[in-house]
């Protein structure tokens, strides 16, 4: 009896450790982001003391030597880039999914998943110098004519092109996973209720799997926001507002990169650079958290 107890003693206290130890690995998870927006906020203190935080978000003023840090020209690239990869990459990556879950045989569907997983595995600085010798040359020679506009290649479309087949693989791969976990009963009701195959999948099985898609476009959009290298190599990186997806933009990651660890000995250069950072951190931070919140809305409507 009293070994049971011993042994029922020992397994309570392993399942409290256990549990204990799980708890605070993932406080620690959850608080590396409050720390690196502390550490960078630190270190962005010395230009937020100088200058006004509304004159730095909404100046494009971009003069180092002068003192003139505005921050609006690079948020601006930031966002049109983005938006530019996600409007390209969305469309193309659910028909993918959905042809690749719904319409294509086994051995397709075999095949074609390693090649998808391929491009997540190539490094990004690849991507920037296929950019640079196949996408600039073809927005400067052909599509920039063709609008009756000049442009030197080095653009928002070039960065949003490569951004595009950059963040391919996240939304695909996690796209079908949702699909193919839509239950396969779910599809026979519905077929044997009249529906043909695209009604079922319009309005059966992407009801279904909307939550999960909405997510797979979200991880999509946070790896594009941060992206640095491939779209350094080929959006122009110019400090000015952009009027069209030809003209090229400076976007915060470009700047970062190309800046850090030089001319330092700038007053206030490097507290600048922390600050494009830490605005990139919490724009990342305010669209998951927003995502989330419609995330939420849209499962409960689903119930």
């Amino acid at each position: 009896m009293k070994s049971m107890n011993y042994l029922l003693f020992r397994r309570r206290v392993k399942d409290i450790l256990a549990s204990k130890t799980m708890l605070v690995l993932t406080v620690v998870t959850a608080a590396i982001i409050l720390l690196m927006i502390a550490g960078l906020y630190l270190k962005s203190r010395p230009i937020l003391a100088n200058q006004p935080l509304g004159q730095l978000l909404f100046s494009s003023r971009w003069h180092p030597f002068r003192g003139e840090f505005g921050f609006l020209a690079f948020i601006l690239g930031t966002l049109w880039v983005t938006g530019v990869a996600v409007l390209i990459a969305v469309p193309l990556c659910l028909l993918t999914a959905i042809y690749l879950s719904e319409y294509a045989h086994s051995r397709v569907r075999e095949w074609v998943k390693p090649l998808i997983d391929i491009l997540a595995g190539i490094p990004s600085v690849v991507y920037g110098v296929w950019g640079i010798l196949v996408i600039v040359p073809l927005i400067k020679d052909y599509v920039a004519p063709f609008f009756g506009s000049f442009s030197t290649g080095y653009s928002i479309l070039s960065g949003g092109i490569v951004l595009a087949i950059m963040i391919f693989p996240v939304i695909i791969h996690v796209a079908l996973e949702i699909l193919r976990a839509v239950p396969q009963e779910v599809r026979e009701a519905s077929l044997a209720l009249g529906a043909t195959r695209w009604q079922t999948i319009k309005h059966v099985v992407m009801r279904k799997a909307l939550p999960g898609v909405a997510a797979a476009i979200v991880l999509g959009i946070s790896r594009a926001f941060g992206e640095t290298m491939a779209v350094l190599m080929v959006v122009g990186n110019v400090p000015k507002i952009p009027g069209s997806v030809l003209d090229p933009a400076y976007p915060l990651p470009a700047l970062i990169a190309n800046n850090y660890g030089e001319m330092l000995s700038i007053p206030l250069y490097d507290s600048a650079l922390m600050l494009a950072a830490l605005i990139l951190l919490l724009v990342i931070l305010i669209f998951n958290v927003v995502s989330r919140m419609i995330l939420i809305r849209v499962e409960r409507s689903i119930r």
